[in-house]
């Protein structure tokens, strides 16, 4: 029996889009002699719906694009379509109204299977929607059985995990029951070295019930969220025998033998050398398809000559094309020279247009308009923030005015600490690297430069050598570095790595060698931010923390600051 993952990229809503890319896969794999075709979970409205689901005209749409479906496909082509399903008991049993399900469709809905495990953590939230699935999902397609598992039902196997998240194990029910083999069809959002986690979990997982696994993912960009693809299957050994291409659409076909009772070999893809190369694939992905399903096809930012706008507008220009991407220069009288010529060195180099809009005059107006209201008081935090808002609004009236999406080029570290200026530099519809240490930000940057140049004979770098060299700055006052106001960036991004994805204490983070006066100001920073971030645009998510729908912090909390009273033992005690 030939077996096809369809790793499509759907469009969240677009019910008739979504089953045409379905319906394409469908026969392209008919042409290949196809018996059952695999599409990711959700795989007709797209993943995740969110708050659609809450919409009833929604999920009457999806059942009547499901019907049109089974009278379009090829015939003799069985095909596993991820649809909802109303629960019928909801009323009576005080369940949720829907089940998250995949649909088999063999000239005609011959069954409904619904997912059994329902993640409610980071970016996942499926118990507002759905009720669990209480049995083992399975059918036989020309005497084989094939078992089937979605998404979150193959993450609980507690020999690999040593605990279990849930009561059931729905591969070791599969196995129990002596299926032929299990396809598991997921939207699972990207992080780095998600891919080599998923594999050796279902590696594991394959080898421990004996059972060949077929695993088939979402790939594109929706909101925040990032999907690679990288769909694969694995057999009763546990070993690799194909792998699906990351970051694009793809059709994979895997054979599985009924004599051996096993998947054969077929193509494996080669994974990414490192995972700056993965992450700036998975960026180019996001940028392409957020720009492209809200609608847009030029987008703006400012570049300022520093690392991270360079980066950003790298990547959309890969994402979008050159003559879809436009810079804009606003250097104020604190601007070096070094950052013109640098950000027009980048323009350059990229092929984008720039353009240069000096913004003196407008200092000047606000400076002459707040005389008497900031009379005998110092320049400080408020006239430096002046000057990026008044960048912030340019960029707006030209996004507005033009019909540009305005990318926001903050890194992670950055929107840690409150490290930038609401209605300033935040403003944007996209923030490309928001989930992308500043660290990272300068690897990325030399990977680049070391797999690309605009010149391979005198090896002229894509980004400028002096943006990577030259120290950080806002250039908001004379002579301002950003070590002015943060510790130094590998100091910091370790901080962070620490306090925000590994949830140590501030203890922790000091035995493991940090200064106890920089950890505390870098805890506070990170607290004192947090309105900030709630106003920002949503960022690309690239790690498993990240700022965004997985984000749900408290704005009004002095937690921190209790939580550092009781690690150091000085919390007060209370007395009746």
């Amino acid at each position: 029996m030939k077996i096809a993952i369809a790793q499509i990229n759907p469009i969240i809503g677009d019910l008739p889009g979504n089953a045409a890319k379905i319906l394409c896969a469908a026969q392209q794999a008919a042409a290949k002699d196809v018996r059952l075709l695999l599409t990711p979970e959700l795989s007709l409205c797209g993943y995740p719906p969110r708050d659609l689901l809450l919409n009833p005209s929604f999920i009457e749409a999806m059942h009547i694009s499901l019907q049109q479906l089974v009278k379009d496909l090829p015939p003799n082509l069985a095909v596993l379509v991820g649809t909802v399903e109303e629960n019928l008991q909801a009323e009576n049993n005080g369940g949720k109204p829907l089940f998250n399900s995949m649909a088999l469709l063999d000239n005609g809905i011959k069954q409904i299977f619904h997912k059994r495990l329902l993640p409610t953590y980071d970016v996942f939230d499926e118990r507002r929607y759905f009720e669990p699935g209480l049995q083992a999902n399975y059918f036989t397609l020309d005497n084989i059985d094939v078992g089937v598992t979605i998404c979150e039902d193959l993450w609980n196997d507690e020999e690999f995990w040593g605990k279990r998240s849930y009561t059931n194990n729905p591969i070791a029910d599969l196995a129990i029951l002596g299926v032929d083999f299990i396809v598991n069809l997921s939207a699972s959002p990207y992080s780095v070295n998600k891919q080599q986690f998923r594999e050796t979990m279902l590696r594991h997982s394959a080898a421990r019930f004996q059972q060949p696994i077929i695993y088939a993912n979402q790939v594109g960009g929706n909101d925040d969220l990032i999907f690679d693809g990288r769909s694969f299957a694995l057999n009763r050994k546990g070993e690799l025998v194909c792998r699906a291409r990351g970051f694009e659409t793809d059709l994979v076909v895997v054979e599985f033998d009924e004599v051996q009772r096993d998947l054969l070999q077929t193509t494996v893809v080669a994974e990414y050398d490192n995972e700056d190369e993965e992450i700036w694939q998975a960026l180019v992905l996001g940028v392409r398809d957020y720009a492209q399903k809200c609608r847009f096809s030029q987008v703006v930012l400012g570049l300022s000559g520093g690392i991270d706008s360079s980066l950003v507008a790298a990547i959309a220009t890969a994402a979008l094309g050159k003559d879809n991407v436009f810079g804009v220069l606003m250097p104020s009288p604190y601007s070096s020279k070094h950052s013109i010529t640098d950000a027009l060195a980048l323009g350059e180099s990229l092929g984008i247009k720039t353009t240069t809009l000096p913004i003196g005059q407008l200092m000047q107006g606000y400076d002459n308009t707040l005389a008497d209201l900031f009379a005998g008081t110092q320049f400080g935090l408020a006239e430096e923030n002046i000057q990026s808002r008044i960048r912030g609004n340019l960029l707006m009236a030209i996004a507005n005015k033009f019909g540009y999406l305005l990318l926001s080029t903050g890194n992670k570290s950055e929107m840690a600490v409150g490290y930038c200026t609401l209605y300033g530099d935040m403003n944007g519809g996209l923030a490309v690297i928001a989930d992308v240490p500043k660290t990272r930000v300068y690897s990325i940057c030399h990977w680049l430069n070391h797999h690309f140049c605009t010149d391979a004979i005198n090896r002229v770098s894509l980004i400028p050598e002096n943006v990577l060299t030259k120290a950080p700055s806002a250039e908001l006052k004379p002579g301002q570095v950003d070590q002015d106001s943060l510790p130094p960036y590998e100091i910091l991004d370790d901080i962070l790595q620490r306090l925000i994805h590994n949830h140590q204490s501030a203890t922790q983070i000091v035995d493991a060698g940090h200064d106890a006066q920089i950890v505390d100001r870098v805890i506070q920073m990170v607290a004192r931010a947090e309105f900030k971030r709630r106003q920002a645009p949503p960022g690309l998510k690239i790690t498993d923390r990240a700022f965004g729908t997985g984000w749900r912090m408290p704005i009004a909390s002095n937690w921190f600051s209790v939580k550092n009273a009781y690690e150091s033992k000085t919390i007060p005690i209370l007395h009746k």
